[in-house]
């Protein structure tokens, strides 16, 4: 029998999981993990992991249906079958959910565990919102409490609970109403700061602010939704303070790059697009089985990179069929993508599009040149046909899908400053999922022919 891992995955992005946490996902043959995590971390799976949703077995908040002996079970099952197995929670692994129920059933079994921690709701709410939950002048201390338990009257012990400095309420805002008046009853100031933070660290976060006797009529009007934090306490003033959403530019950026850091402003990542390998590569892998007759091999993108060398792997080939082959590169990140295979391009242009490429390539003697150009479904032919006019005998070959990215979340565009549009291709995903944009957002492209499509698709104020 196998070790079974639990996995604090973190609450809201993807990359709050812990490094220890990540290693460990990828090497698991199995994964339950519940509906709240961020989808990107499944992706980092192993191939032929096999993945089960606790939504799918009922265990959803406020669901009629217990799912819980089932997924006891299944750990159990699973770990039997000398499986891997990670059970991937949301926020921390040991904070309100329901762990010590499942680490029975595999004590009962003789099957070993261990726990790996994550970031938990109330931290991240914390940290996202500039609200410290512990302070020498207002809190020396921080009571976690899970709402869910609010509307049963003994439960919980409301005199205790009003006296502490710094309260964190999980899994509360159905019942924030009664939270309120309950506090409100055992003494607490109607005037007490109170914070709700929704989806925190997610381009769909929300906050509001408000005191106990006017904090649900707010809550209700910015129409807050699970899964959301509620923090009680002075601490709570400090959001107006420190509170990063009420510092420098907001920039919402819509391409696949990862996250970057130490820029001016603060940006959200969300990818409008999603790259996909296709459904039939014959047309493909026959031009790799013939590449040696090309003289240049010109990647547009680093997805052509990958799923170049993909398909060479494929038909049993290697890096090592583009000896004597020219490389072109249409910038730095696709050139970074290249060394991967142990290849360095040999053009790479200043400026990062295909306008630059082009630029360089007129210096370049590529007449009657036979040039294979890798490329998207939904990539601009102008490239192509630019190569042409030089003098190149040019083959293209589609090399993966470009396809709107799935489940895009609704998002408050006036919370943005700017937004960033990385290919045309994003630039039709925003049209066709969120339609236009407010006044005050700047629009900014990178490339001609992605600010061409944003022009078309009147998406420029």
């Amino acid at each position: 029998m196998n070790k079974v891992y639990f996995i604090g995955a973190g609450p809201g992005k993807s990359d709050l999981i812990t490094v220890r946490g990540l290693n460990i996902l990828k090497s698991a043959d199995v994964i339950i993990y519940d509906y709240l995590v961020d989808k990107q971390l499944l992706e980092t799976v192993k191939e032929g992991a096999e993945l089960i949703c606790s939504d799918e077995l009922g265990k959803r908040r406020y669901a009629k249906t217990d799912a819980q002996p089932e997924i006891n079970r299944l750990l159990v099952e699973r770990a039997k079958e000398g499986k891997r197995i990670a059970r991937l929670k949301g926020g921390d692994a040991s904070i309100f959910s329901r762990i010590s129920e499942e680490l029975e059933a595999l004590s009962k079994n003789g099957i070993d565990f261990e726990i790996v921690p994550g970031v938990t709701a109330a931290s991240a709410a914390s940290s996202f919102t500039g609200i410290p939950l512990t302070d020498r002048d207002y809190a020396s201390s921080c009571l976690f409490v899970t709402g869910t338990q609010a509307a049963n009257k003994d439960e919980l012990d409301w005199k205790n609970i009003a006296k502490q400095p710094s309260v964190v309420f999980y899994m509360g805002v159905k019942n924030l109403e009664i939270i309120t008046k309950r506090l409100i009853k055992a003494k607490k100031a109607k005037t007490t700061p109170i914070a709700i933070a929704q989806d925190v660290s997610l381009p769909t976060e929300k906050l509001v602010i408000g005191t106990l006797n006017n904090i649900v009529k707010r809550v209700e009007k910015a129409k807050i939704r699970p899964p959301a934090i509620i923090i009680v306490g002075e601490v709570v003033r400090y959001a107006k303070k420190f509170n990063p959403s009420n510092k420098g530019r907001h920039i919402l950026f819509t391409g696949l790059s990862k996250e970057r850091f130490f820029l001016d402003g603060s940006y959200q990542h969300v990818p409008l697009i999603k790259i996909r390998p296709l459904k039939d590569y014959t047309e493909f892998d026959k031009h790799l089985k013939e590449v040696n007759k090309f003289d240049w091999i010109v990647f547009g993108s680093r997805y052509g990179v990958e799923y170049f060398f993909k398909r060479l792997k494929v038909i049993k080939k290697d890096s090592r069929a583009l000896y004597g082959k020219r490389i072109a590169v249409v910038g730095e990140s696709t050139k970074t993508k290249l060394l991967d295979f142990g290849i360095d391009a040999d053009l790479v242009p200043e400026i990062e599009s295909s306008k630059g490429l082009l630029s360089i390539f007129k210096k370049e003697n590529i007449k009657d040149k036979n040039i294979f150009l890798p490329r998207s479904d939904l990539s601009d032919k102008g490239l192509a046909e630019a190569l042409t006019k030089l003098g190149a005998k040019v083959t293209t070959s589609f090399a993966y899908s470009n396809v709107i990215a799935p489940g895009l979340p609704d998002i408050d565009m006036d919370r943005f400053d700017e937004i960033m549009f990385t290919s045309p291709s994003t630039v039709r995903s925003f049209k066709k999922r969120y339609k236009r944009l407010p006044k005050n957002v700047k629009v900014s492209c990178i490339g001609d022919v992605t600010l061409k499509e944003a022009k078309r698709c009147k998406l420029l104020n």
